[in-house]
């Protein structure tokens, strides 16, 4: 029996508009959502790597947004 929310999510479950590929992996990331849906929010993950190609992989990522080279709303 699971307890608690899901921490994972599928990409076959993600939402379309992020345009994912299926067959790159099993998993995507999972949005925090903050006071949004979490169906209409956009990982900055998603974002940065996918999109924007600013990085390879997640852990580039990460360390894009723990330097603070990218704003959010201003923050």
């Amino acid at each position: 029996m699971a307890r608690g929310p899901k921490k994972h999510m599928k990409r076959l479950a993600a939402p379309k508009h992020w345009m994912l590929d299926k067959l790159t992996g099993t998993y995507a990331p999972k949005p925090s959502a903050g006071p949004h849906k979490q169906r209409e929010c956009l990982p900055l993950i998603v974002f940065l790597r996918n999109r924007l190609k600013y990085a390879l992989n997640g852990r580039e990522v990460r360390n894009i947004l723990m330097q603070r080279l990218v704003k959010v709303d201003g923050k």
